[in-house]
């Protein structure tokens, strides 16, 4: 089976830097597992690799999309897939780098993807007027009394998730929770995460935050709120909606940015999140470990020979 070595941890962990790295070392080019990145008209708010970094190692789905483009995880697994092809014919090692878990995911096993059908739309349909007319909390509370075990996997402020589960259940007659089935792989792959110390990770993202704003996120978000009547998945990137209020002279910009810190902050807590409940993931502290880079790659050689 195909290897496919894969690295994750929360924004502003340092999982480009680290990649770049890792992949000169073991010999491998990198594919953006970012649902974001793939945005040509956006670079400061996706966080990419900057130009010089990616002519040190080659990049894949960076830049190959417009955001006026509708672009789901189904169009991400055709070109990821096609990528690791180009990649393996070079004999090279296909190395997945992203926060966006539900990506990494998808690609890396096999999960049951698609468009929902009618009766889903409309089942789907039903408990989102719910949301709307009640709140999150009162939505994760019917999940709770219908599936305990799903609603305690779940945190009540992902909405996305409580949707589904509430969905599954409705339309199937049966508990979200008794219907996960054993995922098979895509891959023979081996993820590495990144991680820390809470704190010195909030504090990395602020920091990431401001040195943002000094290179133009301002008007990079100013370009998406501009266009944002003909956008699509854009739109929910964390980085720009948090600026919209200033564009609408709804909000300072003081304010506005210190709402994106916070909103990022609680992204990286939901990466982890996921990472830590949906993959098999062996971690790393990047950030306390000098060593870690070293450590990583024998761990990478050893799996390679297996």
């Amino acid at each position: 089976m195909q290897k496919v070595l894969a690295i994750v941890g929360p924004t502003a962990i340092g999982k480009t830097s680290l990649a770049i790295q890792l992949a000169q070392k073991v010999n491998a080019e990198i594919i953006s597992g970012d649902s974001m990145q793939v945005y040509k008209e956006v670079a400061i708010g996706t966080a990419k690799a900057t130009k010089a970094e990616q002519k040190t190692i080659r990049h894949y789905l960076v830049d190959t999309q417009s955001v006026f483009e509708p672009y789901s995880v189904i169009d991400f697994i055709e070109q990821a897939e096609k990528a690791v092809e180009q990649i393996t014919t070079k004999n090279k090692l296909p190395l997945l780098v992203g926060g966006t878990g539900f990506y990494v995911n998808a690609l890396l096993n096999k999960m049951k993807l698609g468009e929902p059908s009618r009766q889903e739309s409309v089942t789907t349909k039903k408990w989102e007027n719910f949301l709307q007319e009640h709140g999150k909390n009162e939505l994760w509370a019917e999940l709770d009394k219908r599936d305990p075990e799903a609603a305690q996997k779940i945190p009540s402020n992902n909405s996305r998730r409580v949707l589904r589960a509430l969905t599954v259940i409705e339309r199937t007659g049966k508990k979200f929770s008794q219907q996960q089935k054993k995922i098979k792989a895509r891959y023979d792959y081996l993820i590495i995460g990144l991680n820390s110390d809470r704190a010195k990770i909030y504090r990395r993202i602020d920091s990431r935050v401001d040195q943002m704003m000094e290179q133009g996120l301002l008007e990079e978000a100013k370009f998406v709120y501009q266009n944002r009547a003909q956008e699509y998945t854009i739109l929910q990137a964390i980085g720009y909606k948090e600026l919209f209020p200033y564009f609408a002279k709804q909000d300072n910009l003081e304010n506005c940015i210190s709402n994106l810190k916070t909103a990022s902050r609680r992204y990286a807590k939901r990466q982890l999140t996921y990472f830590r409940h949906q993959l098999p993931v062996t971690w790393f502290d990047p950030l306390k470990d000098p060593n870690c880079l070293n450590k990583i790659t024998q761990k990478v050689e050893v799996w390679l020979n297996e």
